[in-house]
């Protein structure tokens, strides 16, 4: 399934995650934790204003996001 994930672009794609949507509510970003590569693409460790923590993964081959709540 492709997760919807609203990033800041700048020089290239997905630089920041600001919001994104679980089970259908829309969630804010308040702090990015972490953010590395993997040799699928570029995963965040993020947290919401609601407290919640999540791993959001964009796979770079599929151009689609996968959303883990952590």
């Amino acid at each position: 399934m492709n997760a919807q994930v609203e990033c800041h672009s700048g020089y290239a794609y997905a630089e920041r995650p600001d919001a994104f949507t679980w089970e259908g509510e829309r969630l804010e970003v308040a702090e990015v934790l972490g953010s590395w590569r993997t040799p699928d693409g570029k995963r965040f460790r993020v947290r919401t204003a609601e407290g919640l923590s999540f791993d959001l993964l964009y796979q770079e081959a599929e151009d689609e996001w996968r959303i883990e709540m952590i």
